[in-house]
């Protein structure tokens, strides 16, 4: 006799986008010629946010991979930062609390790997702070950051705050120049946003 089981059914999930089928992301991604290779350092909780934008970034760019966790050996960190060949630049600001070291500036025609946090600014602070590699990484920051989409379905405390998804799309144009072409990706990104706001807000009669 075969006895009901008390844990709810899981949802389907895509295979590709790792979403629900309900919120899968495939049709909206977009094919994002680029160059540089970019890193993305997840903090676990935005992996479970419905409304983070990463999912759409690695679905979009040939050469980016995510890694999930808040804490790595140093020898996992620097695995994961250079590649040998490449220069490494940390995509985030220079500021008081974790001012950015002195750094050469890039040298023409040298593959690149841009390493991005995607966490809250307090998460991404507190997992430079603990990992002195990370910190240590020359820095690559947004000179005058566009304004955001995301404000729809997330509240900034900063006019410059940006999603993950903007921030590497500007990062990649600045790094890469007239040859990279990331509109088609915002646009895309519009569209989630536009769709994650749908479903968060009351059905009208």
């Amino acid at each position: 006799m075969n006895l009901p089981s008390s844990h709810p059914p899981r949802r389907a999930t895509c295979p590709h986008c790792l979403r629900p089928q309900a919120t899968c992301l495939c049709a909206l991604a977009t094919h994002t010629a680029h160059r540089t290779q970019v890193l993305v350092l997840q903090h676990p909780q935005e992996q479970r946010q419905a409304k983070n934008s990463v999912a759409l970034l690695r679905l979009s760019l040939a050469h980016c991979e995510v890694v999930v966790g808040e804490r790595f050996t140093p020898a996992a960190l620097q695995a994961l930062l250079w590649r040998p060949g490449r220069q490494t630049r940390l995509l985030y600001p220079d500021g008081p609390a974790a001012p950015a070291p002195a750094a050469a500036a890039l040298q023409a025609g040298t593959p690149l790997r841009l390493v991005v946090i995607d966490a809250t600014w307090r998460k991404s602070l507190r997992l430079l702070l603990e990992h002195p590699l990370l910190a240590a990484l020359p820095r690559l920051s947004l000179e005058a950051p566009e304004p955001t989409r995301y404000r729809a379905i997330r509240a900034a405390r900063r006019p410059d705050q940006v999603s993950t998804l903007e921030a590497t799309v500007q990062a990649l144009a600045m790094l890469e120049g007239p040859g990279f072409e990331g509109g088609p990706l915002l646009d895309a990104f519009g569209r989630f946003v536009t769709r994650v706001a749908q479903r968060r807000s009351p059905s009208r009669p």
